[in-house]
């Protein structure tokens, strides 16, 4: 048994073997689906509309520099980088949230960036500063060269996968939680790849997409098979659920994302593993800036929509219907306010997504979580008020 294994809290449910879970009677069509054992499985449960306990949470960049132990990790490591490609040290990292907080589910400690880095581009992090490529995509020649990178270099994301797994499970195989993977869509990698780290205004990608949408099409297409099959890979070294980050996907005008963003998410989902084992895999889709179109991304094939918290819970609820479960939405910033006040916001969210239950007795999925990642700057102690909360008041909606 690994060090990070023993530092796991164990104080979690009686063990649960695996089962199969029917759908709810109105829709008597849907098959069984078959969950992994996991002492909580309400994550899964809520990502496939199945009836939970209570509502589930977890938090964008819950591992991150607004908690000591991580600083404290990845002065460690010496940088980014030397963090997310070391496999124990991003396992430390994926764990800490989890050990302070009473978090439903753990999400794998990485970066968006991975993909375009092992094409070649030279992905770096200077102190105090976003990411930069080394090499940027802004032509003929550059898009040429481009390809889906051999997944080997990707190894120390899928060796993560693996020794995050270990940590979290008992004795006997049991996940204390369930384990989110994730990437970058391949409009948002793209941005980074034309514009060669983040951007105000997007000016050099959008430049060449209105210029030269045959050049932009053609990185969209290497992007979207390189996501796929880095998320089957993750899959299947471990990851329970995936999600999907099309975190510049708002910056599109209507139609250009349509046509630049959207087809290429369907794209990388139409390849997904939607089963590994024999147990579900939960896809998840997350557009900020992204609600003028929650409709049409609803329809992509994804189980999870993710909202910012400029979307109605309860609106967007009505809108897509029972198509897919929604994860959302309170503004990050709302962490700064004083825990009473972040309890009254985190309530007002929950009350705004109402009952689980739909008028037809069907059960309308809600995972909790910010509307974006957590800041740097969060006191943790606010983020105990926000997840017991969660708990608290989703479990009276329940009653």
């Amino acid at each position: 048994m690994s060090r990070l294994t023993r530092l796991i809290d164990r104080r979690s449910a009686p063990q649960r073997g695996a089962y199969n879970i029917e759908m709810t009677a109105s829709k008597p069509q849907t098959p069984s689906v078959a969950l992994p054992p996991l002492h909580n499985d309400q994550f899964l449960r809520a990502c496939l509309r199945l009836p939970t306990d209570y509502t589930p949470v977890w938090l964008m960049r819950q591992a991150g520099r607004y908690l000591p132990e991580y600083r404290a990790t990845r002065d460690v490591a010496g940088s980014f980088m030397g963090l997310a490609t070391n496999p124990e040290l991003a396992c430390e990292v994926t764990m800490q949230p989890l050990r302070r907080y009473d978090l439903d589910a753990a999400i794998l400690f990485s970066d968006i960036l991975t993909i375009p880095d092992a094409m070649g581009l030279g992905l770096s992090f200077a102190a105090g500063e976003g990411p930069k490529f080394a090499k940027v995509v802004r032509d003929e020649a550059a898009v040429a060269e481009l390809a889906v990178p051999d997944m080997d270099k990707l190894r120390y994301v899928f060796d993560a996968v693996r020794t995050i797994r270990q940590a979290l499970s008992d004795d006997q195989g049991v996940g204390k939680v369930p384990l989110i993977g994730f990437s970058g869509s391949p409009w948002t990698l793209a941005c980074y790849m034309v514009e060669g780290g983040g951007s105000d205004d997007y000016r050099l990608v959008k430049t060449l997409m209105y210029q030269r949408p045959d050049l932009m099409h053609k990185i969209l297409a290497v992007n979207a098979d390189a996501v796929a099959l880095y998320l089957n890979t993750q899959i299947e070294a471990g990851a329970q659920a995936v999600m999907v980050f099309d975190s510049w996907g708002g910056v599109l005008a209507d139609g250009a994302f349509q046509e630049f963003s959207l087809a290429y998410t369907r794209r990388v989902l139409a390849q997904l593993k939607r089963e590994h084992e024999g147990y579900r895999i939960p896809h998840i889709v997350f557009t900020k800036g992204g609600g003028l179109w929650l409709d049409q991304i609803a329809d992509t094939g994804c189980d999870v929509v993710g909202l910012d918290w400029t979307m109605n819970l309860g609106q967007a609820r009505a809108m897509v219907g029972d198509r897919v479960a929604l994860q959302g939405n309170l503004d990050p910033n709302v962490l700064f306010a004083q825990p009473e006040q972040i309890a009254q916001q985190v309530i007002r969210t929950l009350d705004s997504f109402g009952a689980p239950r739909n008028a037809d007795g069907s059960y309308a999925g809600h995972v909790f979580n910010l509307g974006h990642g957590i800041s740097q700057f969060t006191p943790p102690e606010h983020v105990t008020a926000l997840v017991d909360t969660v708990h608290s008041h989703s479990r009276k909606l329940r009653a």
